[in-house]
């Protein structure tokens, strides 16, 4: 049996050990794209911040790692798959015939495209050559404005302050991490950023960069009319799985690649794990893509079980983050955008301006299913048991709603009495 992955990242290698484990005299293929060791983007600002060497990003250690597992190693990337005659297209010239392929290509960046969105020192800080170059010239002082206030975004911004840059972050929306965090939360993370010197510009967008030109910097020019000097342009305007290869295959996809809860594909023999996994999440009985490493590992072994032949299900896709802002704590848990009350919606809050907390909590009927929370660490466990576990609270539901803070005597009451339930049509849980 020939197991071909595609993608050398956290998925693809988690993928490669499982099978060897489960399948020892299998033959294994991994093709990665870039001609670096495997290694974890999520490393990346860590790298930029100085808190870690290059070999820090690294998923395994040791130079003939894969070799003494006898898994394949080709540097290449998919151009076409041809699941009739089993075979994918690799862009070198070569073409690999497999019995069972994993698609787990990971997340291209959404590239920036404006006019002069490709000018010298404009960058993606998404690949270790980008991380190289960006520290090559992100020293004290230098001027870096960036696009995009996401969660990735705001990692990548602490990480060139850290390294001593001026910062200046240009938002779409009026808060940061709005696909995170609601309007307080996201607001009171915004308010942070500029309390520490980092300048937030709100509800603008790039309109064009002016490369730079005659011993003159770039100039960044904005929706809102002002125009912005900049030694380095990062773009962090977030990621798109990368399927673009499988345009013709007949394999499904919508937002990345449709899965099922074994990672199985529509089409026989080829499965999914990772970014670019649309995976069935059996919690909301929705297909879903989480870009988040976690997750990542666990479609992958789950994957590769099945593709040695030994079924296993993914019970569950967390939407789970978080994210420490320059010593800020935010936390984003499951549906946390809430339900209309027409669908049994209802929440609870609680800030703390001054103290900078807050809770905020959803509910659909009395079920917790989703929660934001800053400097609420103490919380976090709770929170995650009782939004994965859909646990009916009944009259701590409006305990709750009463004071948000009485999570941990609601989980012991409520969460904890499964330990004598009768299986998954006990009443207590949905």
């Amino acid at each position: 049996m020939h197991h071909v992955i595609l993608g050398a990242g956290p998925a693809g290698v988690i993928a490669a050990e499982t099978l060897r484990k489960a399948a020892p005299a299998d033959t294994i293929t991994l093709v990665g794209g870039e001609a670096e060791a495997p290694y974890s983007r999520m490393a990346i600002p860590y790298l930029i911040a100085g808190n870690v060497a290059e070999s820090g990003t690294h998923l395994r250690h040791g130079s003939d790692h894969f070799k003494q597992l006898r898994i394949d190693q080709i540097q290449a990337k998919a151009m076409r798959i041809e699941p009739a005659d089993h075979r994918v297209v690799l862009d070198n010239g070569q073409t690999l015939t497999y019995d069972r392929l994993l698609i787990a290509t990971g997340s291209n960046p959404v590239r920036l495209s404006v006019p002069g969105g490709d000018s010298e020192g404009v960058f993606n800080c998404w690949t270790l050559a980008d991380a190289r170059a960006i520290m090559e010239r992100v020293q004290p002082g230098v001027r870096v404005v960036q696009t995009g206030a996401g969660f990735i975004g705001a990692i990548i911004m602490e990480s060139l302050r850290l390294r001593g840059a001026k910062m200046t972050m240009v938002a779409k929306g009026d808060r940061m991490v709005p696909r995170m965090m609601g309007e307080v939360a996201g607001g009171m993370i915004l308010d942070w950023c500029r309390a520490q010197g980092v300048e937030v510009i709100t509800e603008s967008v790039f309109e064009r960069i002016q490369p730079a030109q005659a011993g003159q910097p770039m100039k960044v020019h904005l929706s809102n009319g002002q125009a912005i000097e900049a030694d380095v342009i990062i773009s962090s305007t977030g990621v798109r799985p990368s399927i673009a290869f499988l345009d013709g295959s007949g394999v499904a996809t919508k937002s990345g690649v449709l899965t099922d809860s074994r990672m199985r594909t529509n089409v026989d023999g080829i499965f999914a794990a990772g970014d670019c996994a649309e995976a069935f999440d059996k919690a909301s009985g929705k297909p879903v893509v989480s870009a988040i490493q976690p997750n990542a590992a666990d479609q992958a072994r789950v994957a590769a079980l099945n593709m040695a032949g030994q079924p296993a299900e993914l019970k569950s896709v967390p939407t789970l983050n978080v994210l420490d802002t320059m010593g800020l704590i935010s936390a984003s848990f499951g549906h946390w955008q809430g339900v209309p009350a027409e669908q049994g919606g209802a929440h609870a809050d609680l800030t703390d301006q001054t103290g900078l907390r807050h809770l905020n909590l959803q509910f659909q009927d009395d079920v917790l299913i989703g929660a934001n929370a800053i400097n609420w660490t103490e919380h976090v466990g709770v929170l995650r048991g009782l939004i994965d576990g859909k646990v009916k609270l009944g009259a701590w539901k409006d305990r709750l709603q009463d004071d948000p803070t009485q999570l941990m005597p609601a989980y012991l009451a409520c969460a904890q009495a499964l330990g004598q339930w009768n299986g998954a049509g006990d009443e207590r849980r949905r």
